[in-house]
């Protein structure tokens, strides 16, 4: 990446990454010990959590409204509204592929359009995991498929888009890729039409 002057692009300094120690590997994700070299030449030292990546899916039915899960978070310990979202866990598997089976395993839809609206960093301070934010329209209901415990009691919420900022304002959205990918499901859906 490089930063902007009155002239015209400047390189960022240059930092290095020489080394890295494996310090736990759990399921799907793996805290390591990584070693850089600054623009100066300096070593310093990182933990860094390693993730696969993951697809989060904004599910808009053809009424206007968003197809959200509240599910209970153990790590905040509370209950959210979210899009429906996974890990990528299959190697190799397509991005699409897991946005479709995400869709299928957690609302119980499928989708004839999938539209990728971004990709993002979701905690770079700490961690690579890399969200894949689509957009699904022309959605059919299917049996669900849901996975693990917290997925067993979550629940579907058809929220208008209409009301969307609304709960982000008063608190009851919190979730920064949901409140991304609603947002940007907006804007695409409004330059479209």
């Amino acid at each position: 990446m490089t930063g902007e002057t009155g002239t015209g692009p400047v390189a960022d300094p240059a930092f290095g990454q020489i080394g890295e120690t494996l310090i736990h590997q759990a399921w799907f994700i793996s805290l390591v010990k990584a070693t850089f070299v600054d623009p100066e030449g300096n070593r310093f030292e990182r933990e860094i959590v390693r993730h696969p990546g993951a697809v989060a899916v904004v599910p808009v039915t053809d009424d206007g409204s968003v197809l959200l899960v509240r599910q209970y978070r153990p790590a905040v310990d509370q209950w959210l509204y979210e899009i429906p979202a996974g890990t990528c866990d299959v190697e190799g598997e397509p991005l699409e592929t897991t946005a479709h089976r995400e869709l299928i395993e957690e609302i119980g839809h499928q989708a004839t359009e999938l539209t990728e609206l971004t990709r993002c960093l979701n905690t770079p301070g700490f961690c690579d995991e890399v969200t894949t934010i689509f957009l699904a329209t022309g959605l059919t209901e299917v049996a669900d498929n849901r996975q693990g415990i917290e997925e067993h009691y979550m629940t579907v919420e058809r929220i208008p888009l209409s009301d969307f900022d609304a709960r982000v304002d008063d608190g009851t959205i919190v979730d920064a890729a949901t409140i991304l990918g609603v947002g940007l499901a907006c804007r695409h859906l409004a330059a479209t039409r």
